[in-house]
């Protein structure tokens, strides 16, 4: 059984850093990519950043600069580093596997129930 558990939200001042970390069990991280989205209220889900089973890496525009995707794989666990938070930064952060091929791209299949990030003074 798959399970991804993010762990690391909260309310931060604008300005603030935070780390969010996600917990995998049932899958490998270290095999497949690895991705955070985030929801904000109101607005469609979108790609945070991503990181491959070789370890490249990409981001959303927005947060290009800010935030730093890692994983540990002894740990089996996925990292969010983010800096130089903004209110707009507010939103429910959920990690994610790729593993579901489409197209010639692989897309997420499996998700985590998301964590909180509130960015206000």
């Amino acid at each position: 059984q798959v399970q991804l558990v993010e762990s690391g939200g909260g309310l931060v001042q604008p300005g603030g850093s935070l780390r969010l970390s996600c917990a995998a069990s049932g899958i490998t991280v270290s095999i497949f990519t690895m991705g955070w989205y985030r929801q904000a209220p109101g607005k469609q889900r979108e790609l945070v950043a991503r990181i491959s089973s070789g370890g490249s890496t990409d981001y959303g525009d927005s947060v290009k600069g800010r935030f730093t995707i890692s994983r540990d794989n002894g740990k089996n666990t996925v990292y969010l580093q983010m800096s130089g938070l903004i209110p707009e930064d507010t939103a429910v952060y959920y990690c994610n596997r790729q593993g579901r091929y489409s197209g010639g791209g692989y897309y997420p299949d499996y998700w985590g129930q998301g964590t909180q990030v509130t960015v206000s003074s």
